[in-house]
């Protein structure tokens, strides 16, 4: 670069305006920013529905109470550079009380992260750094910032793990699980034979018994029309096997129950949503609830009628929803949650998800690392061991 076009570039760096960040702590603010935050969100070239203002806004009604809202937004003049969604709770950790700064997260949330966008004059290490920076100056509010489930690869995890070593603040890493999924950059005659021969015969003796019963077809509700009544039918099989016994169903819990409602009437609105069926004539024998977006589908539920069991109904059902997004073109499968038997029979390639823990120092953030990261891990591996030899 040349004398002049490197003092052009110092010049406009010096008149560029500083970048600010500003914390969204009422409902109605957050509201307000939907516009901007899904502008956002396709500018930082996120691809799953987990970041999406809809998804969030309908956590945040379901699950939210007991928290505050705490979203961290950064701006360049008017535009939003990036955003960090992230609620305030009153937690324990090894019994001690702590205010933990998070993301909506739960058990229903797959996947997190911070929204970065991808901005032609910023790069994406100011707008952490910026979000970073405003959280240290709240740091009298906070005693533990967890980001969980962000995937591997994520420059949520690898930014914000980096300042907090560089502000020399305790922090941690844990692997919480896999999430398998399935490539769809072949074809389906491809994928189904690169199957393992015995899941083959399976299917195909299981698709000729049932059709024995009746005609075997799948049915899949996308939009409002019907909704209600699809979506009753499939919490219905959803419930009906072990996971009403377990109380882990979508209806055992009311707001569970109003999540998946509200997000079903929400994603159909938006063309995301999919609740696919396995019929045997007349009869729904098998259930999946799934999102269609940016070319991927993402499995969030699934049941079956234990009548069918004997069917394996829903490895017939994955049979044929796969079938089809192989027809569509689509990219990916997802199958998300932890691995499981089941999902290995279809799925050889998964995500590793990671939490983050950022403790805000002080010798009770260091103790509570130690014990988390160090005591209570060497614990288990000596239980284990002991447990081993007896």
């Amino acid at each position: 670069m040349t004398q002049a076009a490197t003092k052009a570039v110092t010049q406009e760096t010096r008149e560029r305006p500083a970048i600010r960040t500003e914390t969204i702590s009422s409902y109605q603010a957050f509201l307000d920013l939907e516009p901007a935050w899904n502008k956002a969100l396709r500018a930082a070239g996120i691809d799953h529905p987990f970041l999406e203002h809809a998804w969030l806004r309908t956590w945040w009604e379901c699950f939210g109470a007991g928290s505050a809202l705490h979203i961290v937004v950064v701006k360049d003049a008017d535009e939003t550079l990036a955003i960090a969604p992230l609620i305030l709770t009153s937690v324990r950790m090894f019994g001690v009380p702590l205010r933990r700064l998070g993301f909506f997260y739960n058990d229903h949330v797959p996947r997190a992260g911070f929204i970065v966008t991808r901005h032609p004059a910023r790069r994406p290490e100011e707008s952490y750094r910026a979000i970073w920076q405003h959280l240290l100056s709240e740091r009298e509010s906070w005693d533990l910032l967890q980001l969980c489930q962000l995937p591997e690869g994520s420059p949520t995890l690898e930014e914000m793990r980096r300042l907090a070593v560089e502000a020399g603040l305790p922090n941690g890493v844990w692997l919480s699980g896999a999430s398998p999924y399935i490539s769809l950059d072949t074809c389906w005659s491809q994928y189904c034979g690169g199957l393992a021969t015995k899941h083959r015969a399976n299917l195909r003796n299981r698709f000729k018994r049932l059709n024995q019963i009746g005609s075997v077809a799948g049915e899949t509700v996308t939009s409002q029309e019907d909704l209600a009544d699809a979506l009753e039918a499939g919490l219905r099989l959803e419930e009906s096997g072990w996971k009403h016994d377990a109380g882990t169903a979508i209806s055992c819990d009311p707001e569970v129950r109003k999540f998946y409602e509200t997000l079903a009437c929400r994603a159909a609105d938006k063309k995301w949503l999919r609740l696919n069926f396995l019929k045997a004539g007349a009869h729904r024998v098998a259930f999946d609830y799934s999102l269609a977006y940016s070319q991927q589908i993402f499995l969030l539920k699934l049941g079956y009628d234990p009548a069918f069991s004997a069917f394996s109904p829903s490895n017939l059902l994955m049979s044929t929803s796969l079938e089809r997004a192989f027809a569509e073109g689509l990219t990916k499968y997802d199958l998300l949650g932890e691995s499981a038997d089941w999902k290995s029979c279809w799925a050889k390639e998964s995500t590793r998800n990671y939490w983050l823990y950022i403790f805000s120092g002080g010798l009770r953030g260091r103790a509570l690392r130690l014990l988390k990261f160090r005591v209570i891990p060497w614990l288990k591996k000596y239980i284990a061991r002991q447990e081993a030899r007896t």
